[in-house]
């Protein structure tokens, strides 16, 4: 007897009737050729659809009180008043009874209460739905919008290389200036590479005029007041932003970078005054701004490991995470990762591991700020996402794109999302999480080519900058709230697609072996 959830707690109107006869099927004497004879056999059958039984007894619990015969004046005639212990223990024992009386007598309400209230509500609805992500996502489509445009000043348009936030306020933007087009030569080019205000963008709060155009710009994360340069000839350089628009000091050419220094860090030290850069020519030079006369240190990117400059490979972006102090990434222009080590023993052991995976200059390494064993790489046509673990392949990536990819990095407020700029100059915006397929959001940000990206910390705004120096920022929104759990399924995902890249890396070794056996 089966009845809808809305007929709950209605009564049931039985009756009795005679036995009616639903459906007579008489025999058919030509099946008779096709019967078969077998021994006898106890067969049930089940004219019913199979159904899940389910009980719940809601009858009213019945409590009975125990009766208790006393004695005027005391307690029972088997106990011995005279025993003081077994009184007490007797005592004890009643007031145990009486007490889970009470209890289950009030529990006995309870449920009556419980089980009238069951007619009215719907007991399969969920009250603690853990939908937070989606209502997110449907509350707040994803989009972009433009809030500011910054043009190069100049008449002879070059390209905004790199952008760098100033760390302590989101006002200000540092953008290096040059034009990467090799043996291009025009007679007014200026060197100059700015920093902007951006509640008056207008012009420039502060021109930086290098010996040579910068490549790269960066902020010191502990001095506001001091940037770090990277010029197009090899020169490195730091400004302070108290002393003018000359640099302070600048290295030579002798012991120095012979090309572009196509990326530069800050180190985390106790004098704030460590840095490192590398460049096309295959060398990695670590510096003091207060010497910037000759390097600290050097390393030969040559992947074979014997220290020559002839098989270096040339450096083309560069990766440091503060919280890996020893670690950085460097993406070449081969197409290859290397993963370096600075305090290992020896100069071989100092570059670690290698990672294959482009077919073009890899033009950005980022580690994700969420999950730092897993970085993001952009080179030609595609972004990929590498783990230290894996060497053979990337666990994840975009798909191939028509056109090329130019630069990349994570959102600093969700794991899964990153932002890619691209060489038609629209601005890709992906969360793994979701769709792996296709970005999540598309812009166009601008007919010229996209060439850099940076994201303000904790912040909704990037900066895109182009081929002909402008700086468009965009605010976008979906993005920049974290939602409910998802650091633990970013990490459950990075960890099985871990898992997976090792079972297909351990069956590729084998087959190889076996080939080689044959």
């Amino acid at each position: 007897y089966t009845r809808k959830r809305s007929e709950f707690g209605r009564p049931c109107n039985f009756s009795d009737r005679p036995g009616t006869v639903d459906v007579d099927i008489q025999p058919d004497p030509s099946l008779a050729r096709a019967f078969v004879p077998r021994n006898p056999v106890d067969v049930g059958v089940q004219h019913t659809c199979e159904m899940s039984e389910h009980e719940v007894n809601t009858e009213p619990v019945e409590v009975v009180s125990r009766g208790m015969n006393h004695v005027e004046g005391g307690w029972p005639k088997d106990i011995d008043p005279q025993s003081v212990e077994k009184t007490t223990r007797f005592r004890k024992k009643v007031q145990k009874d009486e007490n889970y009386i009470t209890t289950v007598t009030r529990l006995g309400a309870l449920m009556e209460h419980y089980i009238k209230q069951n007619n009215a509500i719907d007991i399969y609805e969920e009250y603690f739905a853990d939908d937070d992500d989606v209502t997110e996502l449907q509350g707040e489509p994803p989009s972009a919008k433009t809030i500011n445009i910054i043009r190069d000043p100049n008449a002879t348009k070059r390209t905004a290389t790199c952008l760098s936030w100033h760390p302590n306020t989101h006002q200000k933007l540092a953008v290096a200036y040059s034009s990467l087009e090799f043996q291009r030569k025009v007679k007014d080019m200026s060197f100059d590479s700015y920093i902007w205000d951006l509640e008056n963008s207008k012009e420039p709060e502060m021109v930086l005029k290098p010996p040579s155009p910068l490549v790269t710009l960066k902020y010191n994360p502990k001095d506001s007041h001091l940037l770090l340069g990277g010029s197009y000839s090899g020169l490195m350089g730091y400004w302070d932003t108290r002393k003018g628009s000359l640099p302070v000091e600048i290295s030579t050419i002798e012991l120095g970078h012979r090309e572009p220094v196509y990326g530069a860090f800050w180190l985390e030290s106790k004098t704030g005054t460590e840095c490192f850069s590398a460049s096309t020519d295959g060398q990695v030079l670590w510096w003091d701004i207060r010497k910037l006369s000759e390097p600290t240190e050097s390393l030969i990117l040559d992947i074979t490991r014997e220290g020559l400059k002839d098989k270096a490979l040339g450096a083309i972006s560069l990766e440091f995470e503060p919280t890996m102090p020893n670690e950085f990434l460097v993406g070449t222009e081969q197409g290859t990762i290397i993963s370096c080590n600075r305090k290992a023993k020896t100069t071989a052991d100092k570059i670690s591991s290698t990672f294959s995976g482009h077919y073009g200059p890899v033009y950005a390494v980022a580690r994700n700020p969420f999950h730092p064993r897993i970085f993001l790489s952009v080179g030609d046509r595609s972004a990929q996402i590498w783990s230290d673990e894996i060497h053979e392949s990337s666990i994840l990536g975009t798909k191939y794109h028509h056109t090329y990819l130019m630069d990349g990095c994570w959102s600093t407020v969700r794991p899964t999302v990153f932002f890619t700029a691209k060489w038609d100059g629209t601005l890709d915006i992906w969360d793994f999480l979701y769709n792996q397929k296709d970005p999540s959001l598309s812009v166009k940000v601008c007919d010229e080519p996209l060439f850099s990206l940076r994201l303000q910390d904790n912040s909704s705004i990037i900066a895109c900058g182009s081929k002909l120096g402008t700086i468009t920022l965009l605010q976008t929104s979906g993005f920049s709230t974290l939602q409910r759990s998802e650091k633990e399924q970013s990490s459950e995902m990075f960890e099985r697609e871990v898992r997976r890249e090792k079972v297909l890396a351990l069956r590729l070794r084998e087959m190889l072996l076996k080939e080689s056996t044959k």
